[in-house]
């Protein structure tokens, strides 16, 4: 058997899906298109695509992604089955070009409608379409699927520098993530934050680290082995459960999250997980002072790789 992962991972989480089933004896081809950026040969260039989108909907970027996940396709020719991840970040018309290349496309969005409403555009283009948001799901007809545990333990076993932590992209959630922080520092709790933008240093009056750079997974995971509680600070008009969800039960760690929604699922144990409301947050340091409690293994094993894997591909 023969497929294709084509998707949009800037965090790596998606090698583990191809790992899971190269294990299975299955030959995979990814097409990253975090990887396929276009790069502007000249500040001219910048300045032509500027306004051939404003006049002409015509984007030089998309159309080298579009020509370069092309060229792997053929490359790697006909598949059983193509995953599509983050589709929305694709043109509709597009993806009606990759259809061709299989007899099985599939789609898993790991956003929702509010956020990206092109999504009402592509959705119909698919065999079949999973989603981690439930109005979205009854929305579109999607089958329902959450994120992954992709590892269940730590390569590392560092020293405990800090009780939280936490890596965010700087956005809308930044103010909710300053809050958060001292809320933190009111009660003495240590922590490590960064926030990845376009900002350097220290810029307000907490702790929290701005940079521009990025990390890798395995620098991630080395900060998650120096804490004990993971935060999780959810995107408006977003309910789907982020990977930081399933860091915390994949590496056994404690979570506060800010997503109501959690509540409604069966790994739920509010020992483990402490959700706080953005309009009045409120930690209890008690929260602090309890070891973390196993998930029963006939739950966390619903959320594990290999049983996502069986779910999206019909194994």
């Amino acid at each position: 058997m023969k497929v294709t992962l084509i998707s949009l991972d800037n965090w790596g989480f998606n090698q583990f899906i191809a790992k899971e089933l190269e294990r299975r004896g299955i030959k995979v081809s990814q097409i990253n298109f975090y990887q396929l950026r276009y790069k502007y040969p000249s500040f001219f260039h910048k300045v032509f695509n500027f306004f051939a989108k404003l006049f002409f909907k015509y984007n030089i970027k998309k159309k080298f992604l579009e020509k370069k996940i092309l060229e792997e396709l053929n490359k790697n020719g006909h598949q059983d089955k193509i995953l599509i991840i983050k589709g929305d970040f694709l043109n509709p018309d597009f993806i009606k070009k990759i259809r061709p290349y299989t007899d099985n496309l599939l789609g898993f969005f790991n956003d929702n409608y509010k956020r990206s409403p092109k999504i009402a555009k592509i959705y119909n283009e698919f065999d079949k379409a999973f989603s981690f948001e439930k109005d979205d799901v009854e929305r579109f007809n999607f089958s329902f699927i959450t994120n992954f545990i992709y590892k269940g333990e730590l390569s590392n076993k560092e020293t405990l520098k800090h009780e939280v932590f936490n890596i965010s992209s700087s956005g809308n959630r930044d103010a909710v993530i300053q809050n958060i922080a001292r809320a933190l520092d009111k009660i003495d709790i240590k922590y490590k934050i960064v926030i990845v933008g376009k900002n350097e240093g220290y810029t307000d009056d907490t702790q929290i680290v701005y940079t521009k750079k990025t990390m890798d997974l395995q620098q991630v995971e080395g900060l998650i082995a120096q804490s004990n509680v993971l935060l999780d600070v959810h995107r408006e008009n977003q309910s789907g459960l982020t990977f930081r969800v399933f860091e915390s039960m994949g590496f056994s760690k404690k979570l506060i999250t800010t997503n109501k929604d959690i509540a409604t699922y069966d790994f739920y144990n509010p020992n483990n997980i402490l959700v706080v409301d953005k309009q009045h947050i409120e930690i209890p340091k008690s929260f602090f002072e309890t070891s973390y409690e196993p998930i029963p293994k006939e739950i966390y094993d619903r959320y594990t790789l290999p049983l996502w894997v069986d779910e999206v591909f019909g194994f």
